[in-house]
Formats: structure tokens, C-alpha cells, sequence
């Protein structure tokens, strides 16, 4: 038998300059996601909310998902490639909405390792580099953003742990 243990996150050593990340799976953004957004977030601009509104007043002529909302899912997407293990997400560095997302679009995203190295004052630990894209379903890049997140040496991370015992099989 063997058990497999689904990595989730990197370490400092797993991270190569020019890697890319290509996180799966996509989602399709739908009206219902983006009101409960808008309305957890406190963000009633009816150009996300108003289909008579967006139609009759907006420049797109039609709902346009928030860009925070898009931007909270490709981040998401990347955690299990990139953030995962992470000791902490330390700044985005830019922002980027490069194209409307609407009610219906399926987005997808990749994440490009630009730098990795070790800290100067911890030993145990490194800053990663990092910019993500998010497209669309018709490839239309929509999200782009650049951050550095801290991460774990790989002889120092944390052992990972269930409040269970290994015998739940036997």
C-alpha cells in the first residue's frame, strides 16, 4: 500500500526563476458569485449588480464582474502552486485589470516564478518573486498581478499534521 500525500504549497528550493505554474482548474464566474461578493464586500455599485443599469448606462453595456472578485480567484488558484506552505504573503506589488471579466466568463490562470532567494536575516526561510495572469476563456488576459510571498526552506518547514492517527486504515 502506499499512501500519497498531496503537496500543497512550495518550498525556497522549489522555485526556479522562469518557472511557470500553470494552476488547475479554472472557474466559471457566475452572476450568483458576484452579487455575493459585491454584497459580503459592501461594494453596491450597480454596474455589477443593475443589469438595466450596466445595459442603459455602462460603456461595456452589460454586468461586469468586480475586479476584486476576479482577482481573489486567480490568487486562490494559485495557492496550492505557489503560497500553500507559506510562512506569509508579504506584498502585491501591482494590480492590474487588463480586461472586463462578465457574468458567465471562465477564468484560468499561470503564475511565472521571476525570483527566489534566501533570506538575509532567518536562515530558515526566502522571498519568492512572483507575477500571475488570469484569462479568460477566450484567452483574453483579464488579471495581472506581481507579489512576493515568504516561504520555508524545505529542512525547515513544519511537518505537516492530522489530528488523527495513521492507523484510520487498518
Amino acid at each position: 500500500m502506499t499512501t500519497y500525500e498531496r503537496p500543497f504549497g512550495r518550498y525556497l528550493e522549489d522555485f526556479q526563476p522562469g518557472d511557470i505554474f500553470r494552476h488547475w482548474p479554472g472557474k466559471t464566474i457566475t452572476e450568483a458569485d458576484d452579487h455575493l461578493f459585491c454584497m459580503i464586500t459592501m461594494n453596491h455599485h450597480p454596474l455589477h449588480t443593475n443589469s438595466w443599469f450596466a445595459e442603459h448606462e455602462s460603456v461595456q453595456k452589460r454586468n461586469v464582474v468586480v475586479g476584486n472578485l476576479v482577482y481573489s480567484l486567480i490568487l486562490g488558484m494559485s495557492v496550492p502552486d505557489v503560497s500553500g506552505a507559506a510562512i506569509a504573503n508579504l506584498e502585491v506589488e501591482s494590480l492590474l485589470h487588463k480586461n472586463p471579466t462578465f457574468h458567465g466568463d471562465t477564468i484560468y490562470a499561470e503564475t511565472r516564478v521571476l525570483a527566489a532567494a534566501a533570506s538575509s536575516s532567518k536562515p530558515d526561510r526566502g522571498i519568492v518573486t512572483v507575477e500571475t495572469k488570469g484569462f479568460n476563456q477566450d484567452g483574453l488576459e483579464v488579471c495581472y498581478f506581481r507579489r512576493k510571498v515568504m516561504v520555508w526552506k524545505r529542512e525547515f518547514a513544519p511537518v505537516r499534521q492530522r489530528p488523527y492517527s495513521d492507523a484510520a486504515w487498518n
